[in-house]
This record gives structure tokens, C-alpha cells and sequence, in this order.
């Protein structure tokens, strides 16, 4: 799809206009401009609905949910309206439009056509009152965002057998081949040696060997590096803690951390900003066999720290612990930022409209917060207070991976990966378990999300910014 500017509309294109609900046409008292709602005006010009007052990540779900309810119905061309309405709103619109394109039928022998709107021949022309420089950035980043977000997707609907570690490894080598920045995948003997124990460990049961991925954006310029960890558990059984059966075909989801992380890392190369950042994916699956970590055994760590596996179903906060303890003492990041499906405790406390957010810093925690409320991937920030520490003590090791206890479970998996930064003064960890992996149109039952995307992108753009001005 390409995307155009024009300050003039073509009468045999399709016209698509929005409305909020207090600014609906006058005279059209069949068309309330509720949310969501549709109203054919004419046979080329089709009237949507915004509700009152509609926030960022509304506006992403309305779009998305009208043309992917349609997307194989959509004429090559349409023209989108943008003068009813505000400027701001054409990114998150456009990222919406997109998205509404998004084919999950990945491994049908006869998939169902889509429109060639969302092909490389379709556009979508922005109407405007007169050309805006600020208005074709805004909607050529909203396409870039989404296309890097259905990557994604296709990584996060991907079932286990075809993304093992090995594959989110390529994955991520074939991204920075194209896009210019440096990607380096550790194998399982250099794991070894580098005594990655931890990782090593949880993927004992498994006949995937684990992998490393180590990326780096290193723009010509730029004043801050941070550092982006992702939980990249490719598919997830529990190990000999065993997970019911039930869901478990859903925990193929268990890389969403990753998953993010490598979206981040591509679009921030492709939109080319002047930031550095580090990402680090400790990727592995958890499964059982003979050779599996026991619930009671003690590990090591690449830290040097002793571990007491008592769930060998909290195996993220294992894979974590090593890739953090890397990133900080291999790049010295001014942040380190990690991203986990890490608990099902954080879905009890926020449910699915939220992200678990667990820091040391308070400024950070402000920043990230502001990037949430602005994108509409929201965050709620919980404590990581030093009264939680006895929860994760050991009598035999330096620390115990899980306290057993029904209550403050994402709390105390936070404080556990705490142990692991080496005192980083601007450390935060966002728990995605609610996040990555949910209800939406694309499927019946769940699928991937590619949440954090725009959420990091847009924190990242606010350092750019203050930086720029300082």
C-alpha cells in the first residue's frame, strides 16, 4: 500500500469521512456517529462512526475493526478525510487502517483473498485542508509501525514447531542484514562457555538447542543507549512443573517479550533515530523430558549467582536473569527496560488492559507511563519495595526463583529479576502477560497483539526530543 497527500477528492474513489459523536452531520438523523458505527451516504462515500471523545487506542480499534471486517472488499483506492477531525489522530487512523489488513491464515493451503487495497498496487490518499509536511510523517509512520507490528504477529501466531529459537535467531540476523544494524546469535556451545547457566537450564528438557540474540542500532549520533531485554520462550510446557493441558497450546505466545523487542529494534533502524539501543533475547523452550531441571535443583547463573529452582514453570525469570546481568555489564545502558509474558498473577491484578509496570526509577516510570497513555498501550505501575525480598529468599542458594505463595506473584517475580541488574539505577519491567497474546478481530479465539511496539517507539521518540532540546 502507498500513501498519498491530496487536498482534493476524486469523485469515483471511495471517500471515507469520521465523525465524533457531538460533531455529526446536521440533517442526517439516521447516522448518531457512535462508535464503530457505519452509514453508506452514497454508493463512493461511506461515513464512520468515532463515539465522544475517542482516545488514541480507540480510534487504532475502530479503523482497524471496519476495514478488516471488509478486507476483502475494499476498492483499490480510497480516500480518507482528515479535515473533520485532528491532525494527531492520522497516525494512530493510518496504523489502524493498516493493521485492518493483517492475514492471519499463515499456513492455509487456500487462503482467503484480500482486498488489493492492502497489496503493493493499493493507496490510500490523505485528504487535507491544504499539504502538511507534519500530516504525511504522521500517516507514512503509522503504515511503517504496522507493517513492523505484523511482522510480529506472524512471529507471535507462529506455532512452536515452526518457531524454534533457532528461527527467532534468523529472524532477527535477516533484519539487521536489511536494515543495517548489528545483529549477533550465541549457539549453545558459546552459551556455554559463556556460562549462561540459567538459560541453559530452562532449555534442558527441549531438543531446540537455546540461543542468544544480541542486537545493536548504533545510529552515527546519538546521546543515550538503552537497553531492551525480551523473554523469547518460544513455546512453553512448564517443564516438570507442568502446565494443565487445557491452554497450553497457547503458550507458543510465550515469546512476546522477544517479540517486541525485535519489532522496536527494526523500526526504530527503519525510521533511522538518533538513539542507541541494545536488545537482548535469551530464547529457549521449556519442555520435560529426563534431562529437565527438577523443581529443587540448585543452578548457576551468568551473574555467578546460585539459583533454587522451585517452579520450573517460572523459567522466564531464569532466561531474564542471564540476559539482563549481560546487558548491563557488556553495554553500561544509560536504561535497561525488559519485557516479559512473565505471570499470570499480573492478569489477576490488571486483567487484559494492562501492562504490569515494575521499576526503580521514578523519572523512568513517568516517562513510560506518559509513552502509555499517549499510544493507548496502557501501564500501571506496581511496588518493588524491599519487604518483598524475603519472599524470594533460599536456604540453600542465593535466591529461589518462585515463593509458592497465591498472592503478589508478579511483585515478587520482579524483585527476583531485581537481584539480577547489577544496582541499575533505571531499570523497569514491564510484565505483557495480558498484553501480548489477547482477543481481537484477527481471530475466534486469541492472537498476538505485538504489543509494546508503539509503546517503546514512542517513549524512545520522547528521549530523542529532550535530548534534542537540551
Amino acid at each position: 500500500m502507498q500513501i498519498i497527500q491530496t487536498i482534493e477528492a476524486t469523485e469515483d474513489v471511495l471517500l471515507l469521512r469520521a465523525f465524533e459523536q457531538e460533531h455529526e452531520p446536521e440533517n442526517q438523523q439516521m447516522f448518531k456517529a457512535e462508535k464503530g458505527e457505519i452509514w453508506w451516504f452514497s454508493s463512493k462515500e461511506l461515513w464512520l462512526g468515532l463515539g465522544k471523545e475517542p482516545k488514541t487506542q480507540s480510534l487504532i480499534r475502530i479503523f482497524r475493526s471496519l476495514f478488516f471486517k471488509r478486507k476483502d472488499r475494499w476498492p483499490k483506492e480510497i480516500i480518507l478525510d482528515t479535515r473533520n477531525f485532528p491532525a494527531e489522530w492520522i497516525e494512530a487512523i493510518v496504523n489502524g487502517i493498516v493493521l485492518g489488513g493483517y492475514n492471519l491464515q499463515l499456513y492455509k493451503t487456500e487462503p482467503q483473498a484480500l482486498s488489493e487495497f492492502f497489496g503493493e498496487n493499493g493507496t490510500l490518499s490523505i485528504l487535507t485542508q491544504e499539504h502538511s509536511e507534519k500530516a504525511s510523517v504522521d500517516a507514512d509512520l503509522g503504515l511503517h509501525t504496522a507493517v513492523v507490528q505484523m511482522r510480529i504477529m506472524d512471529l507471535m501466531n507462529a506455532p512452536g514447531n515452526y518457531k524454534t529459537p533457532q528461527i527467532l535467531g534468523k529472524w532477527a540476523a535477516e533484519s539487521g542484514e536489511k536494515y543495517n544494524y548489528k545483529v549477533t546469535v550465541f549457539e549453545k556451545e558459546q552459551l556455554e562457555d559463556m556460562g549462561m547457566h540459567a538459560l541453559l537450564s530452562v532449555s534442558k528438557g527441549s531438543d531446540q538447542p537455546p540461543v542468544m540474540i544480541v542486537s545493536e542500532y548504533k545510529p552515527a549520533v546519538y546521546h543515550k543507549t538503552i537497553a531492551l531485554v525480551g523473554k523469547g520462550v518460544t513455546f512453553d510446557t512448564g517443564g516438570i512443573s507442568i502446565k494443565a493441558s487445557a491452554n497450553m497450546h497457547l503458550m507458543k505466545s510465550d515469546m512476546g517479550g522477544a517479540g517486541a523487542v525485535l519489532g522496536v529494534i527494526e523500526l526504530a533502524a527503519q525510521l533511522g533515530l538518533p538513539i542507541r539501543i541494545i536488545g537482548v533475547i535469551p530464547s529457549t523452550e521449556n519442555c520435560t523430558d529426563g534431562s529437565s531441571t527438577k523443581p529443587g535443583d540448585v543452578i548457576g547463573s551468568y551473574s555467578g549467582k546460585t539459583i533454587e529452582v522451585i517452579d520450573t514453570d517460572a523459567e522466564g525469570r531464569l532466561i531474564l536473569a542471564d540476559g539482563l546481568n549481560y546487558a548491563v555489564r557488556q553495554y553500561s545502558p544509560d536504561v535497561v527496560i525488559d519485557l516479559a509474558t512473565l505471570t499470570g498473577s499480573i492478569i489477576q491484578t490488571l486483567g487484559y488492559e494492562a501492562a504490569g509496570l515494575f521499576t526503580n526509577d521514578d523519572k523512568l516510570a513517568a516517562d513510560l507511563i506518559a509513552a502509555a497513555d499517549h499510544t493507548g498501550e496502557r501501564l500501571w505501575r506496581l511496588p518493588v519495595w524491599d519487604e518483598y525480598k524475603s519472599e524470594i529468599a533460599s536456604d540453600i542458594a542465593d535466591v529461589k526463583n518462585y515463593h509458592g505463595k497465591p498472592l503478589a506473584g508478579a511483585i515478587v517475580a520482579a524483585k527476583f529479576l531485581e537481584v539480577f541488574i547489577e544496582n541499575h539505577t533505571s531499570w523497569a519491567h514491564l510484565d505483557i502477560a495480558g498484553m501480548a497474546f489477547g482477543d481481537i478481530e484477527f481471530a475466534p479465539g486469541r492472537a498476538g497483539t505485538a504489543y509494546g511496539i508503539r509503546l517503546l517507539r514512542e517513549y524512545l521518540t520522547e528521549i530523542i526530543k529532550r535530548e534534542e532540546v537540551n
